[in-house]
């Protein structure tokens, strides 16, 4: 598989070519912050204070031979509280947009230097069947089991037409993010999303 490059699109390669050697550590924070704001950060345990039951001194402080204890939510009772355990927080991280646009440029830089990359001038499936969908991205990578469609806007019968597909996705120049981009042998680039990308990098 080849990269291949309209004129057009040819301009806007050459700036995510340029400093390829950055941007690695850039793509790795992305990468976390992204695995990070996925989790939902409610996993809770009950502190001695909130586990129910009575709060009577299980026995005396002397005379038994036994250590000193208060009530039997203490941790070190069974169904007692936990110690130190998980209480709901966020895991959200925050990446400037310079970051984003380093790691975007890197990760493009590289799918274009490994000829990962294919240009191609509209990409539409007029009756919006998965089949025709199906066609349509194997006429361009036969080979790729994992392929990125990008383009500026689709249409609704485009969409409907790539529900359905495991191993093949739709996203826009706006929102596809260097997640989907790693994660693909392939990615189909229709032309006008180039300049887009471009601009997101700059």
């Amino acid at each position: 598989m080849a990269t291949v490059f309209t004129e057009k699109a040819a301009e806007a390669a050459n700036i995510l070519l340029v400093g390829e050697e950055k941007g690695g550590q850039a793509v790795h924070d992305l990468i976390v912050a992204y695995q990070a704001n996925r989790r939902s950060g409610t996993a809770s345990t009950k502190t001695r204070s909130e586990v129910r039951g009575s709060t009577k001194k299980i026995y005396k402080q002397k005379g038994t031979g036994n250590a000193r204890h208060g009530d039997k939510q203490a941790p070190i009772f069974v169904g007692g509280g936990i110690a130190h355990g998980p209480r709901p927080r966020s895991y959200a991280k925050d990446v400037n947009k310079k970051t984003r646009r380093l790691a975007l440029r890197r990760v493009l830089g590289d799918l274009i230097r490994e000829e990962r990359v294919l240009t191609i001038p509209s990409f539409e499936v007029a009756d919006g069947k998965t089949k025709s969908y199906i066609a349509a991205v194997e006429a361009v990578a036969p080979d790729a089991r994992k392929v990125v469609v990008i383009g500026n806007a689709f249409t609704t019968e485009t969409e409907r037409s790539a529900m359905n597909v495991a191993w093949s996705a739709l996203y826009t120049a706006d929102e596809v993010n260097i997640e989907n981009l790693l994660n693909a042998e392939a990615v189909l680039l229709v032309e006008d999303a180039f300049e887009t990308l471009a601009a997101r990098t700059a």
